[in-house]
């Protein structure tokens, strides 16, 4: 079992995590559960995923909790609230890492649908989840909220316009709701990772995948265990005290500032 260093303890405390039954959803999972959280997921149609992720949780001799939501929908949100306070109770953590990508498509391809799905998923989820947390984590004086972004808030990229501007708009959200938590000691903070080897990056065409690879100081994608100890860190009571509105980027030199 691994030994988390008590500055990053999460003992006693109780996570819910978006988006999180693959990826780097589950990886955070995975971190935050070792380091004594209780967890939940949502997902959305990926029940083999979290079955699987809920076995292995259930070998370790851990729980974890877990239900489908599509987060661009209030109604299914509303739903996730209430089922959250039934199994986990109100949660000290929210990860927002539910999201959607796609092929590369040239701007003038996409069609209204196409944009406003990605930025429901991409951006008004992330609003209707934590709008759904927030209020009580104010009246509790606590919080650490962790919104995951894109290095592509910053960088952009061909033939993704309605991804980045999603990622860009969460990075935005990120730092207004940050002044608004700060004071009530509910610290918000993103990341912002580099390309990882998701099903998410995977689904790009090779070419896109090949340029964006050679772009990179390391020479390869990132893995998702590589970047849930950023999570962690923001997560935790004291490692995440003075971060307020920021947007770490764990990203392989693809961007740097």
């Amino acid at each position: 079992m691994t030994s988390i260093m008590p500055p990053f303890s999460l003992q006693g405390r109780k996570a819910l995590v978006t988006g999180g039954s693959r990826g780097i959803g589950a990886a955070i999972a995975r971190l935050f559960a070792e380091a004594g959280a209780s967890v939940a997921i949502c997902h959305f149609g990926d029940d083999s995923g979290a079955q699987s992720l809920g076995a292995e949780f259930a070998s370790a001799g851990r729980s974890l909790a877990t239900r489908e939501c599509d987060v661009a929908d209030e109604a299914q949100v509303t739903a996730l609230a209430d089922w959250t306070a039934k199994v986990l109770g109100a949660p000290d953590i929210l990860v927002n890492c539910a999201g959607i990508g796609g092929k590369d498509k040239p701007f003038g391809d996409v069609t209204v649908a196409e944009w406003d799905r990605m930025l429901g998923v991409n951006l008004r989820g992330v609003f209707l989840v934590t709008h759904a947390f927030f209020p009580g984590m104010v009246e509790r004086r606590y919080g650490r909220i962790v919104n995951i972004a894109s290095q592509l808030a910053y960088k952009g990229a061909p033939g993704l316009a309605a991804y980045v501007a999603a990622k860009a708009g969460v990075v935005g959200l990120t730092r207004a709701l940050s002044y608004e938590g700060a004071p009530h000691n509910v610290m918000v903070n993103g990341i912002a990772p580099g390309p990882v080897e998701t099903p998410l990056l995977m689904a790009h065409s090779e070419a896109w995948l090949d340029m964006k690879k050679g772009q990179l100081p390391v020479g390869r994608f990132g893995q998702p265990d590589e970047i849930a100890p950023t999570a962690l860190l923001l997560a935790s009571e004291t490692g995440g005290a003075f971060y307020c509105g920021q947007v770490l980027s764990p990203n392989g030199g693809d961007v740097m500032v």
